[in-house]
């Protein structure tokens, strides 16, 4: 049974969600890929403000195709995370509470999560056409110039997303490997 949940995400509710929880997402999250999130860090190492408010915000590692007529955004799947992981504990610094991605996260970005309270989603690759049909609206809000990989304020409804990675470190990936090397003994 999934876990529904509405953003903002705070700190509290981030640490009740455990590793391998199903989760129906809702409400305003945001999205932003490599090149942002660089712009994003050398704000915060300036003392300037976010384009946005980062504090029990919610980003998916996103750069969507462009909407076809009649439709709120194109095609919409996670990229692969780590090429976040240079930026990450920043933002979870910041009050970053939540990322969507898919792949595996550094051991940096999981301290961060486990000191700050924050959690990874993973969403599934390849579901990109599915999954933006979750979004009900899209803005862009910062960072125009890069085009897919502009900022974005995004209106999801169920988003469907899994607990990769807990507020206590807990890996989804690694448990699984571990109990499939397990089952073959």
């Amino acid at each position: 049974m999934a876990v529904r949940i509405t953003t903002p995400l705070s700190r509290e509710t981030a640490r009740t969600l455990k590793s391998g929880d199903s989760v129906l997402l809702s409400g305003v999250i945001y999205t932003a890929r490599d090149a942002a999130h660089k712009r994003l860090c050398e704000l915060v190492a300036q003392g300037k403000p976010l384009p946005f408010d980062v504090s029990d915000a919610v980003i998916y590692f996103v750069g969507p195709a462009p909407a076809m007529p009649g439709q709120v955004i194109g095609s919409a799947g996670p990229t692969t995370s780590y090429r976040m992981d240079p930026y990450s504990p920043v933002l979870i610094r910041e009050g970053l509470t939540g990322m969507i991605g898919k792949g595996k996260r550094s051991d940096e970005v999981v301290g961060a999560m486990k000191q700050y309270g924050a959690v990874y989603f993973g969403a599934i690759g390849g579901c990109g056409a599915l999954l933006s049909k979750c979004i009900k609206s899209a803005e862009i809000v910062a960072y125009e110039d890069l085009g897919a990989e502009a900022v974005r304020r995004l209106t999801v409804e169920d988003l469907p997303v899994t607990v990769v990675i807990d507020a206590d470190g807990n890996d989804l990936y690694k448990k699984g490997r571990a109990d499939y090397l397990a089952s073959q003994e």
